[in-house]
């Protein structure tokens, strides 16, 4: 989660068709060259080079990092590395990149994008931007996807350094945090990877959860790939995630509606766990259960049920800062269809 006015000049809030100072351009096809400026300092690699390189794929770009193709100071470096003020940062020619995507990312995220973004804005504040992120829009371009919530954001607020405090899969709705200053970014970002931060979601899995208030420690493997598609497991090599499940409303033996606090934020963490204690989430097409998402499906569920209900933490200087999110109508309603519901 979580500078100054002279971000563009100074590498805060490239645009495509702006020349940052360090940059060694050459329409995206040569050897680029970077330097991280005073702003950028603690930001990492694969976050620095898509701001950078606005016009290529998110998912090129960790590919050539992933291949050792990023030289920082002329070594290679993963994409969770931190990069330090005057750090030398060398990419390869990408020749791979697409046209059409540079052209649209030229042309900005559509209207309509940016006006649907600007209506889930429900909380500001000097520090932060609170989003309500409707399903169905992804928080960045990338994957076959040219503009996402911060795009559309960025166009909303030209003036503003904006970035993601932390992401949301493109089918979950819920409350999404947007820094608004370098400082406020780095500070957030601190207080997720100490555990700082608490997220709570409503999720709705199958089943009637009869294991009570159960906390699932189980490390995910987050970079497996399916047929060319990201597939996270648990498996005991993975990385440390930690979910807590809650039963809030039991309906009957079909399903059950859960309160999930997250203590760690793995891709898919909430789905993985859910599907590993038996009880998958209702309408997940990757990781659920085929007979009961048609069964939801007949009850008028058209997305997976999961969304971002709130989130809160403390402020190094003291206060507290807390956002919420309300259930969405179209989610609410199918609880309302549900048999035998009944409050534990």
């Amino acid at each position: 989660m979580p500078e100054d006015d002279s971000r563009v000049s100074r590498g805060e809030n490239a645009r495509p068709g702006h020349s940052p100072a360090g940059e060694n351009q050459g329409r995206g096809h040569g050897v680029r060259h970077f330097e991280v400026q005073e702003g950028e300092a603690g930001r990492r690699l694969d976050k620095y080079l898509a701001r950078r390189l606005a016009d290529v794929p998110r998912t090129r770009i960790f590919r050539i990092i992933r291949r050792g193709e990023v030289r920082v100071n002329g070594r290679r470096a993963g994409p969770e590395a931190r990069l330090s003020a005057n750090d030398k940062v060398r990419v390869p020619p990408l020749w791979e990149q697409a046209e059409q995507i540079g052209a649209a990312v030229r042309r900005g995220p559509p209207a309509a994008l940016v006006e649907a973004v600007g209506r889930a804005i429900v909380q500001e504040t000097d520090r932060l931007l609170v989003l309500d992120k409707p399903a169905g829009i992804a928080v960045h371009g990338g994957s076959g996807i040219s503009f996402g919530v911060i795009e559309a954001l960025r166009a909303l607020k030209p003036d503003e350094p904006l970035e993601l405090v932390h992401r949301l899969d493109r089918d979950t709705s819920g409350c999404l945090l947007v820094a608004r200053d370098p400082a406020t970014l780095r500070t957030a970002h601190a207080l997720l990877r100490e555990g700082q931060c608490e997220k709570r979601y409503l999720v709705l899995v199958e089943g009637k959860w009869d294991l009570g208030h159960k906390r699932i420690d189980v490390p995910l493997r987050t970079d497996t790939r399916v047929g060319g598609e990201r597939t996270v497991r648990a498996d005991a090599s993975g990385k440390p995630s930690v979910s807590e499940f809650r039963p809030v409303q039991f309906f009957g033996k079909l399903a059950t509606l859960m309160e999930v606090a997250l203590h760690t934020g793995r891709t898919h963490q909430i789905r993985v766990h859910a599907t590993y204690a038996g009880h998958p989430v209702a309408g997940d097409e990757k990781y659920g259960d085929a007979e009961f998402n048609a069964r939801m499906r007949e009850l008028g569920l058209t997305r997976m049920f999961l969304h971002a209900h709130s989130m809160s933490f403390d402020w190094p200087q003291g206060s507290t800062f807390s956002a919420s999110a309300p259930l969405p109508s179209e989610l609410a309603a199918v609880l309302d269809r549900l048999p035998s519901k009944s409050k534990r």
